[in-house]
């Protein structure tokens, strides 16, 4: 082989492997490419997955734990089911205990909220601050005790305020026994009596505004702290007569009948403008504390608050104005 031919082939030989190596370096970046390509859509679906963890951890969660009067249950209730559909890994359970009974719980700290139908008593907040709890009170609306006949009482439609005293009251057990004894053209039949239980703040506001003493009353009565029992009690009797919140007569007027006080029956209007004897207003009650700690309960005051008129109104209670709501919101933002 001459020069110049081995020459060529020696040239050849250089491109071929030129090419080859060329083709390699080009395979290794489209790799590397490649590689980092899906590298890159994993770190945007990490930081994806972050700022989705970011908000799981900023989401709302633990547990709101509520105790308190049958009265303002159903409000807090319907706020509660809204919130939890709004908040997850929110729970929110409410015992229906009474007033009183809330109380019990709340100056111990074993609940933050206790709805109230009556404002807590001087011993119930001395308890409290001896147990290192602050106090917020929180007025939500307003309610009428709506004093109940069954639906086929005919003669009893009308009562006075010192009748019902009269029926009512410690003196009244073992004399006034008989309708007839409240009025003799009244059938001559036993008056069968159904009320809240000593820890509602029902029972003790309608002893106090009709007896005229807190927790004062006969003992010959069906008592609950369930409203329901008593509603059944009187629905099903036609000599009996109760006792409960406004909203609980205007749920099952169909099998009740309101009975007119002074000439006053219980309305809307009545209630607001307290013409109504036995109106009164509702309550929640919070620890401040648990407002600080628990970012959880502080949004679901606010919501209760931003909302308050319409759950208030849709239970059958009577709202307060809306300046009253949003000074309510304000007191709670304020809370730090």
């Amino acid at each position: 082989m001459g020069k110049k031919s081995l020459f060529v082939v020696m040239l050849t030989i250089l491109l071929v492997a030129s090419v080859a190596i060329t083709g390699c370096g080009n395979k290794s970046e489209n790799s590397n490419a490649n590689t980092e390509q899906p590298a890159g859509q994993k770190t945007e679906a990490n930081q994806g997955n972050a700022g989705t963890e970011t908000k799981t951890e900023a989401a709302l969660s633990g547990t709101i734990n509520i105790a308190g009067s049958s009265t303002v249950y159903p409000i807090t209730k319907v706020v509660a089911e809204d919130f939890q559909k709004a908040n997850k890994d929110v729970r929110v359970p409410i015992q229906v205990t009474g007033t009183g009974g809330g109380f019990k719980q709340f100056v111990k700290g074993d609940v933050e909220i206790n709805n109230a139908s009556r404002a807590i008593k001087e011993s119930e907040a001395a308890e409290a601050t001896a147990n290192g709890i602050e106090v917020a009170e929180y007025k939500i609306g307003l309610d009428g005790i709506t004093v109940v006949i069954n639906s086929a009482n005919d003669w009893a439609k009308e009562i006075t305020t010192e009748q019902l005293k009269k029926m009512w009251e410690p003196a009244a057990e073992g004399k006034v026994m008989k309708w007839s004894d409240i009025d003799p053209a009244w059938p001559d039949e036993k008056i069968n009596f159904y009320s809240p239980g000593t820890d509602s703040g029902t029972f003790g506001f309608f002893t106090e505004a009709i007896v005229g003493e807190e927790g004062s009353m006969r003992t010959d009565v069906v008592q609950s702290e369930d409203d329901n029992v008593l509603v059944m009690g009187v629905a099903g009797d036609k000599y009996a007569i109760g006792y409960f919140g406004y909203a609980y007569y205007v749920e099952n007027k169909d099998t009740l009948q309101e009975v007119t006080l002074d000439g006053v029956a219980p309305t809307v209007e009545s209630i607001n403008n307290g013409s109504y004897a036995i109106s009164r207003p509702l309550y929640l009650y919070v620890n401040v504390g648990a407002i600080k700690e628990k970012p959880e309960l502080k949004a679901f005051l606010t919501f209760y608050f931003e909302n308050g008129k319409e759950y208030v109104a849709s239970q059958g209670y009577v709202p307060l104005n809306d300046e009253d709501y949003q000074k309510l919101v304000q007191e709670v933002d304020n809370v730090k």
